[in-house]
């Protein structure tokens, strides 16, 4: 049997091949599609359980099958894989299109919403329909029959281009190698950074050691590098990916020329790894004929110019207006109020980071004009001479051994759960699989978890959905869910080591995998992430970074790699006096990507000459304090909004950034490992997915609305007037 099409557990991962992918989503395409058929052939009343439950049921079997596809060629990625999930992927987008197009359907749904059986059902029932009779309408099905062919294609379009520039970022990035072969050329850079890079380059039979774009080898160098000539290559590659400075389709890479140059955001996901080469400090020059393999700067300029013209086709102004129509956020303006309060908040502070950067690194490193493959390295020294700590130093406490069952701890302490290793098939070796119990020993939700950085992998960290909790006659269909990060590999016999930061990035998304996993809610639409707010889904996953701060829970999962030592008090202190370091400057970095996202989306005219990257830096113009060099290009690896779903809505991780502190402020009052207040969040936040208003929820929990006040305390910028508010 093709496992794509067996729903009776956990995906088949040890018998899947790309193969199986065509037969299965057109026997499944073609099976909904009768059965919708089947629908508009009867005359009876529509009911929950003869109109809803069937077509709900329908669509899950795809959605599940397709997400192990979609998951595969995001973790596992190669050719044959690539090849079969963009021969289906117009597939998949064509009968959501016709989905959301059918007037018959449309209707059917809108009488049971009439109807007197209406009032009977449960709320989460009631905010299913609701919520699918506004999807109909944003899908078009009120569009006139002449514009409905548009609509359409645009859908289509749209998914093309997307898939196509996450397609073109992954092998952009893999693109990539840089080899070292004198060791004094690696100075600074940690050892289990270069005994990774020297394992990867015997792995090709070359000799030195290797380094590529992936995170765990890309961020060591520019953190630690003493070779400014290697940080500054390293952070050209990087930042050039997918542009035209890459590879032409002859396949011949172009050389940059010396000399000065021009001056001139269903996944959720990490907001960390947004960023953002060789040693010289001018812009290349682009090539002057042919196409550019994998350049995704004329995916953008259509991917923009189609949105608008979707949106503009449904009667909205522009796609903003569009995007924000089922978020917390009212309109446009409001989020750029917000956001541009917080830079007014926030600028100060970043501005008073960025003079100390560059004042030690001239006064101290000697470098006479810090760049931005200086930034963070001087950050580093200055972090180094200012509290007497380094990261590389406090990633010796923090070994995945200790790390994995620190974190379950602090979730088997506040909700009363039990977290075990389970054995199940998955696609990677390194892949590990757990289940969730509760008190009573019911089996609450699973997981699996691939931590490690591999060429098949796409970059970032984000949690995606196997199985979503629904209620199947009489019994519970267990959730299951995916959690991705890219850290580094266990190297020469010891465990993986994470950075603190890691550390936070893995509590991040294990928030997020919560909110998925320990949702109470019987029905598939609303259930977990399903139905919850945009703007409103990162606050789980924000809220579990703090107790990253925590000494009562930090303390218990750090064991130094090589003595065994619990992290020093003495080190925790400092960890916890540099916690806002630079936070002025992250902070307005997060502004900087959110305004030229709402911008991007908003007030921007996709068909005038200026570019996206022309709006960037005017944008950057507006907020920035560092600015990077012209050969820059951020939007090309943007895939948060180009390749995501946080188009017009990258806002949202500073807007749920106030909701998730003002939260877990309750904690602080009541004691941080109280589980009397994790029953409260389980019970008012996770526990009830998508099936009220996220504000709702909010107040249920808080026992009012969200303030902002707990969020400027802890990034250190609650001195002073012009909070912003929600």
């Amino acid at each position: 049997m093709n496992p794509l099409l067996n729903f009776s557990g956990l995906p088949r991962f040890a018998d899947f091949t790309p193969e199986h992918v065509t037969p299965a989503i057109d026997t499944l395409l073609q099976e909904n599609r009768d059965l919708i058929e089947r629908q508009m052939n009867t005359d009876v009343p529509p009911t929950w359980r003869d109109l809803i439950e069937p077509i709900e049921n329908a669509n899950e079997k795809l959605e599940r099958a397709w997400g192990q596809v979609g998951h595969l060629n995001a973790v596992q990625n190669s050719p044959a894989l690539r090849e079969a999930y963009n021969a289906n992927l117009p597939k998949i987008t064509q009968y959501y299109s016709e989905l959301s197009l059918h007037q018959g359907l449309f209707k059917k749904i809108a009488a049971l919403h009439a109807g007197a059986e209406f009032a009977t059902l449960a709320a989460a029932q009631r905010k299913i329909i609701e919520n699918d009779l506004r999807d109909f309408r944003r899908g078009g099905v009120d569009l006139p029959e002449s514009k409905q062919p548009r609509f359409k294609a645009i859908k289509e379009r749209l998914s093309e281009l997307e898939s196509k520039f996450n397609d073109n970022l992954l092998d952009a990035t893999n693109a990539f190698a840089q080899y070292v072969t004198a060791e004094r050329d690696l100075a600074g850079i940690p050892q289990d950074v270069l005994q990774t890079a020297r394992e990867a380059a015997q792995a090709e039979g070359k000799p030195g050691w290797k380094f590529t774009l992936h995170a765990p080898s890309y961020l060591p160098v520019l953190q630690y590098a003493d070779n400014r000539t290697l940080r500054a290559l390293m952070y050209r590659a990087y930042v050039t990916r997918a542009s035209e400075f890459g590879v032409p389709a002859n396949g011949q890479r172009r050389s940059a020329k010396r000399g000065a140059g021009t001056a001139s955001v269903s996944r959720v996901t990490s907001p960390k790894y947004p960023s953002s080469g060789y040693c010289e400090e001018g812009a290349p020059v682009p090539p002057s004929d042919g196409a550019i393999e994998w350049d995704n700067t004329p995916l953008i300029a259509e991917i923009v110019r189609l949105r608008c013209e979707m949106a503009q086709l449904l009667g909205f102004k522009n796609y903003a207006e569009y995007s924000l129509e089922p978020k917390m956020a009212e309109s446009p303006m409001q989020v750029i109020d917000f956001i541009t309060q917080f830079s007014d908040r926030a600028k100060p502070y970043a501005r008073q980071d960025a003079d100390e950067i560059n004042a030690y690194a001239r006064e101290s490193l000697g470098i006479a004009r810090p760049e931005s493959w200086d930034i963070a390295y001087a950050s580093e020294k200055l972090r180094l001479a200012r509290f007497a700590f380094s990261d590389q130093e406090v990633k010796q406490y923090f070994p995945e051994t200790t790390v994995l069952p620190g974190m379950f701890k602090l979730v088997e302490t506040l909700y009363g759960l039990t977290i075990k290793a389970t054995e199940a098939p998955t696609w990677h070796p390194d892949v590990r699989f757990f289940s969730i119990h509760d008190r009573e020993h019911n089996l609450v939700g699973q997981f699996y978890i691939d931590l490690y950085a591999r060429p098949s992998k796409r970059g970032g960290a984000w949690m995606d959905v196997a199985i979503t909790r629904r209620r199947r006659d009489n019994r519970i269909q267990t959730p299951v869910a995916y959690l991705n990060c890219n850290f580094s590999a266990p190297v020469g016999g010891k465990p993986a080591l994470f950075t603190h930061d890691e550390v936070i990035t893995l509590f991040h998304e294990f928030g997020h995998g919560l909110h998925h996993l320990l949702t109470r809610v019987d029905y598939l639409g609303v259930s977990g992430i399903n139905g919850v707010e945009w703007d409103a889904v990162e606050l789980p996953s924000q809220f579990m970074e703090n107790f990253c701060w925590e000494w009562e829970v930090l303390a218990p999962m750090t064991r130094h790699v090589d003595t065994a030592a619990s992290l020093p008090r003495a080190l925790f202190d400092k960890m916890l006096a540099a916690k806002n370091f630079q936070s002025g400057l992250a902070t307005v970095r997060q502004i900087e990507f959110s305004l030229f996202d709402l911008h991007l989306h908003y007030d921007f005219d996709p068909d005038s000459a200026k570019t996206a990257l022309q709006l960037l830096d005017e944008v950057r113009a507006q907020v920035a304090v560092l600015f990077p060099p012209p050969y820059n290009r951020f939007p090309n690896n943007f895939s948060h909004i180009f390749g995501g779903g946080y188009a017009a809505g990258y806002y949202s991780y500073k807007w749920a950034e106030v909701l998730s502190a003002d939260a877990y402020s309750l904690f602080e009052e009541n004691g941080v490992l109280d589980p009397a207040t994790g029953s409260r969040f389980w019970n008012e936040i996770l526990g009830v997915g998508g099936s009220r208003p996220a504000l709702e929820s909010f107040v249920a929990f808080r026992g009012r609305e969200p303030q902002i006040d707990a969020l400027l305390r802890h990034s250190g910028m609650s001195g002073g007037a012009g909070a912003p508010t929600l």
